[in-house]
């Protein structure tokens, strides 16, 4: 979920846009179950929506379901977000993250360094090396990172620490989805303990060397987390049967529900929670997983703003819960 259409004015010119668009998706390739961090993905989902894969024709009709989303909306907070996106897609190409912040983010700016003990590339995230994948090249670092630090700007619905919402000193993290673990390595300083649920062998050695520093308190976890225990999955029930967790980040391409489900006894024994779940990647997430939560006594909001993704096109970021 996250980087933008290039803004140099070649691609606001809608025969262009198309074929930046297809040469980002050939350049970083298609994300897998579990690491949904390709812009260009994103951007594709968009477009396969569309039945003659043509821009122009995505953001008419994507503005045209505004104007009609808009129509019937009632409630002012919500009214008010959806016009601040309207307002934006006047002037600029559809987006996942369709606000002006994004605009600041430049991946030519990224410094990229090279570590020779381990032939791989990591930059400096608040002044911690993040590990990339041997295989990757340079640009797909700058291209993959800027994404990550458009997805976690304090104003993007993507954002999973907002306020008073946050990983509090000596917490027991669980990151489920961490791909790249920039979320973790932002907190880890202030964890007293961080659990990893990463299954894609790509990210092993880059995760192993990221939190070198802190493996006495970060474990990783090979294995998908879902609602069933097997060889290659865990549900959180039983990974953590008897234990107490503090905050829990769930990422996981439309898995998210199954996630809570086969955590539903760890979720009902905690004291003090707090979840953060994407609720983007299907359609109707965002109101099922409120919901499901809700009904286990958990106080939710909804992060500020919206997505562009897939059609109905606005989809809500993140839900941030609380036990009550």
């Amino acid at each position: 979920m996250q980087n933008i259409v290039p803004q140099s004015p070649i691609f606001l010119r809608p025969e262009f846009r198309w074929i930046a668009l297809c040469l980002l998706f050939i350049i970083c390739g298609t994300s897998v179950e579990g690491h949904s961090k390709n812009p260009a993905k994103l951007l594709a989902n968009i477009a396969a929506s569309d039945d003659d894969y043509d821009p122009y024709c995505i953001e008419q009709r994507t503005r045209a379901y505004l104007r009609r989303d808009l129509a019937r909306t009632t409630k002012k907070r919500e009214r008010e977000e959806k016009e601040k996106v309207y307002e934006f897609l006047k002037e600029n190409p559809v987006q996942v993250f369709p606000y002006d912040f994004v605009k600041t983010y430049d991946r030519d700016n990224i410094q990229v360094y090279t570590d020779d003990s381990c032939d791989m590339l990591y930059v400096l995230h608040e002044s911690k090396r993040l590990y990339f994948p041997s295989e990757y090249c340079e640009h797909t670092v700058r291209h993959i990172y800027v994404s990550l630090l458009i997805e976690q700007d304090i104003n993007s619905p993507h954002r999973y620490e907002y306020g008073n919402f946050r990983v509090k000193e000596g917490d027991v993290v669980v990151d489920v989805g961490s791909a790249e673990g920039n979320f973790a390595l932002s907190v880890v300083e202030r964890a007293k303990k961080i659990y990893l649920f990463e299954p894609e062998e790509e990210w092993t050695p880059a995760l192993e060397k990221t939190f070198e520093p802190w493996r006495d308190k970060v474990v990783i976890v090979r294995k998908y987390v879902s609602d069933t225990t097997t060889e290659t999955e865990v549900r959180l029930d039983d990974y953590f049967e008897g234990m107490n967790i503090h905050f829990l980040k769930i990422d996981v391409e439309g898995a998210e529900l199954q996630v809570l489900q086969g955590g539903e006894k760890l979720l009902a024994n905690q004291r003090k929670l707090q979840v953060v779940v994407c609720a983007y990647h299907k359609p109707h997430d965002e109101d099922i997983i409120n919901d499901w939560l809700q009904a286990r006594r958990f106080r939710t909001h909804f992060s500020n703003g919206y997505m562009i993704f897939e059609a109905p096109w606005l989809r809500r970021g993140l839900i941030r819960a609380t036990k009550r």
